[in-house]
């Protein structure tokens, strides 16, 4: 039994009631579109039920067989015109629609999870005024900004910590339900397990959603000449 798992995520159809396939060894896995080896941390691993249905395992951790793609949403979108899931299983799979819609809101969900666990634990503060002064006094790992965020505030932000790694894929509405609040634009973690876990979930959410575009800056009146 698998400590853990989703009840929405049934276990993959193995005769024997085994654990993972034995071949998924190694840090690497191998694409099922494009053929390309890959860390298996950015990619997203799929099982098929026992009923013949695709499952999403997100996480990485349920039975059977994986199947491998990037994460990306025109991979999944690929993989599933083209019938690859069932040659790569080598049976019938039954993909449920919108499917890549669904991994993108696994994936969304992943990372609120994390941003709460942090905030929490106390390791992530939010509101500008409260991350200029963690990143001021060098506490501060992660910056996290709202995709439709003011690209002006942002770039102040930036401007204090230019090496911090960015995670910019939330919009201000997600970031804030992170928060238990109605928005947030501004925020950073510290350095740990919940950081560095964030960093990997965050791009693999970015490859199933368009980038946002910050609202540009209102341009400023034009003074008179004479």
């Amino acid at each position: 039994m698998v400590s853990g798992r989703p009840t929405d995520q049934p276990p993959a159809d193995r005769e024997d009631g085994a654990g993972r396939d034995e071949e998924e060894t190694g840090p690497n896995r191998r694409c099922i579109v494009t053929g390309a080896v890959m860390p298996a941390e950015g990619m997203i691993r799929f099982v098929v039920a026992p009923d013949g249905v695709l499952v999403p395992d997100i996480e990485g951790r349920l039975p059977g067989r994986g199947l491998w793609l990037s994460a990306r949403r025109d991979m999944v979108n690929t993989a599933t015109a083209k019938s690859l899931f069932a040659k790569a299983a080598r049976r019938k799979v039954a993909v449920p629609p919108e499917f890549a819609d669904r991994i993108e809101g696994l994936l969304l969900r992943r990372c609120l999870d994390l941003i709460g666990l942090a905030r929490r634990a106390g390791q992530v503060v939010v509101g500008f005024e409260k991350v200029r002064s963690a990143l001021k006094s060098g506490q501060g790992a992660v910056l996290l900004a709202a995709a439709d965020g003011a690209s002006d505030g942002r770039d102040k932000i930036r401007a204090l910590a230019p090496n911090l790694p960015l995670v910019a894929q939330l919009s201000g509405d997600e970031l804030g339900a992170a928060f238990g609040r109605d928005h947030a634009v501004h925020a950073v973690m510290t350095a740990g397990r919940l950081a560095n876990r964030l960093l990997v979930e965050s791009a693999r959410l970015g490859g199933f959603r368009p980038a946002l575009e910050p609202p540009a800056a209102p341009e400023r009146p034009s003074q008179p000449t004479g």
